[in-house]
C-alpha cells in the first residue's frame, strides 16, 4: 500500500544542493572557491599601494578596474595571483626538461631524496628509542625527557651548525640534509610508538604472563600488533616534517638544487611568483607523501588484521 493511499504525504527527494553537500566533494569545492576568492582579494589589496604610487608618479588616471587588472598582472608582485602561479608551475614542471636546473621536477627530486633518507633514519631511530623506553625503566626516566626537550631547539638555529660540523669532517650534500630531516621526524615516531607499545589492555598482559610468555613473545604477539595504528599515525606526521627538514637543510648551505634552493633564488631576485610556485610544489609533495603512507597503512592493517 502506497503512502498516498494511507493519506501520508509523499516523501520529497533531496535537492541538488543537499546531495552535493552530503559527500566530501561539495564542502571541499566551497572551501577551495573561498580560498581562491580571498587570494585574489589579497592580491589586489597588497599590490595596490605599489601601483597607486606608480600612477601618482607618472600622473596617470586610474580606476578600480584598472587597479585590479594591473595588480593581478605585475611582474614582481607582493602577492602573485593564483593564475600567475599556475602559469609558473606549468612552465617549470611541464615545459622544462626534467634534468634542467630550472625544472621543479628536478629540484623536487633532489629534496625528495634527502626527505626519504631522513624519514627512513628517523623512523628507525624513533622505533628503537620507543622500544628501549618501554622496556627499560631507566631509559623511560632519563631518555624520554631529553627526547621531548630536543624539540624545543629551533631547527633554523641548529641546521647551520649541523651543516658546518658535517662539512668539516667530509659529509656534504645529501647526508646533512637527511640528518636534519631525521632530527625533526624521529620525535613523533618515538612518542607515537611509546603510546602504541603501552596500549595493550592490562588483562591481555596478565594473560600473556599466565602463558609464561617471554618479553620477546609479548613484544611480537601483543605489543607490536597493538602499536601499528599508532605507528602509521605518527608516520603521516613524520613524513611531512621530514620534507620541511630537507627544505630547511638546503637554506643555510646556499644549495644549487632543491626546493630550498628555488626559494633562495626567488628571494634573492624578488621573484615572488617563483617562490609561491616552489611552495605549492612542496605542499603537493607533502600531500602525496602522506597519501602514500596512508595507502601503505591500509594494506598493512588489512594484512595483519588489526582492523576489519
Amino acid at each position: 500500500m502506497t503512502t498516498e493511499a494511507l493519506g501520508a504525504p509523499p516523501r520529497s527527494s533531496p535537492g541538488l544542493l543537499s546531495r552535493v553537500f552530503a559527500g566530501r566533494s561539495g564542502p571541499l569545492a566551497v572551501v577551495c572557491l573561498a580560498i581562491f576568492a580571498l587570494w585574489y582579494l589579497g592580491t589586489v589589496w597588497l599590490n595596490a599601494p605599489l601601483l597607486i604610487d606608480r600612477y601618482e608618479r607618472q600622473g596617470e588616471d586610474w580606476s578600480i578596474t584598472r587597479l585590479a587588472e594591473d595588480a593581478m598582472a605585475m611582474e614582481r608582485p607582493v602577492l602573485p595571483a593564483p593564475h600567475q602561479v599556475a602559469v609558473e608551475l606549468n612552465k617549470s614542471i611541464f615545459q622544462r626538461n626534467v634534468t634542467s636546473k630550472r625544472s621543479l621536477v628536478y629540484h623536487g627530486w633532489v629534496t625528495l631524496s634527502s626527505t626519504l633518507l631522513g624519514f627512513a633514519m628517523g623512523t628507525l631511530l624513533g622505533i628503537v628509542l620507543a622500544v628501549g623506553i618501554v622496556h627499560v625503566n631507566t631509559l623511560d626516566r632519563s631518555l624520554l625527557p631529553w627526547v621531548i626537550a630536543s624539540q624545543t631547539i629551533p631547527i633554523l638555529a641548529i641546521a647551520p651548525m649541523i651543516i658546518v660540523v658535517l662539512g668539516n669532517i667530509g659529509f656534504t650534500g645529501l647526508v646533512p640534509k637527511a640528518l636534519i630531516s631525521m632530527y625533526l621526524c624521529f620525535f613523533p615516531v618515538t612518542i607515537g610508538m611509546v603510546k602504541g607499545l603501552r596500549s595493550p589492555d592490562p588483562l591481555q598482559m596478565d594473560l600473556m604472563r599466565t602463558y609464561s610468555a617471554s618479553t620477546g613473545q609479548v613484544f611480537r604477539k601483543l605489543r607490536w600488533p597493538s602499536s601499528i595504528p599508532f605507528l602509521f599515525a605518527s608516520l603521516k606526521v613524520a613524513i611531512a616534517i621530514s620534507l620541511v627538514g630537507a627544505i630547511v637543510g638546503e637554506l643555510p648551505t646556499g644549495a644549487s638544487a632543491g626546493i630550498g634552493a628555488r626559494l633562495l633564488v626567488g628571494s634573492y631576485y624578488g621573484q615572488t611568483v617563483q617562490i609561491w610556485a616552489a611552495l605549492l610544489t612542496a605542499a603537493a609533495m607533502a600531500g602525496l607523501l602522506v597519501a602514500a603512507v596512508g595507502m601503505i597503512e591500509r594494506l598493512v592493517l588489512r594484512r595483519t588484521g588489526v582492523r576489519p
